[in-house]
């Protein structure tokens, strides 16, 4: 489905080219003439077709485009047909490394998926062998912590420890 898609869009693109050209070239012939005859000429439907090996191997490349990526490629193809406006002849040319510039993304996207897949395997490891429970508690509201007001209604010396620390408590205390 995907290579039809493309290869339709393809053949879309190249009409339309050939049907700017002409017009082009019409546009042309009035300013240099001065005189239009367009309604005498009759144009063939299409002059310009693929090459059948060029064709087979535009069609091994949209093989390797996702589904997914069918409608931005589509996108890009028409983004960069209408930057270069080109000739008929061009457009298999532009469709091609439009091609190979999403195969690239693609692979690019498919490596950093396995990284960031062996990377969070190898951390489910490494996290599932540490203990995160912790030994001691810290009690900040239990009721007996030690105030300085207590130490000096008591006439007793304070510890030596940091008065604005919480205390800590084993877990064995309680």
């Amino acid at each position: 489905m995907v290579v039809e898609t493309l290869m339709m869009e393809l053949s879309w693109q190249i009409k339309q080219a050939e049907k700017q050209q002409r017009e082009r070239e019409n546009e042309y012939r009035k300013i240099k003439t001065g005189v239009d005859y367009g309604w005498l000429v009759s144009y063939p439907k299409q002059s310009y077709d693929i090459s059948p090996g060029e064709r087979l191997q535009l069609e091994d490349m949209c093989t390797k485009i996702h589904p997914s990526y069918c409608g931005p490629v589509i996108l890009r193809f028409r983004q960069v047909v209408a930057e270069y406006e080109p000739e008929a002849q061009e457009v298999s040319r532009l469709f091609r490394s439009v091609l190979q510039e999403a195969a690239e993304k693609i692979k690019e996207e498919e490596e950093a998926k396995k990284l960031a897949k062996q990377w969070n395997t190898k951390n489910r490891t490494s996290l599932s062998l540490t203990t995160f429970k912790s030994r001691s508690r810290i009690s900040p509201f239990i009721s007996d912590i030690k105030t300085i007001s207590e130490d000096v209604e008591r006439g007793t010396q304070p510890n030596r420890r940091i008065w604005s620390m919480p205390e800590f408590r084993n877990t064995k205390d309680f």
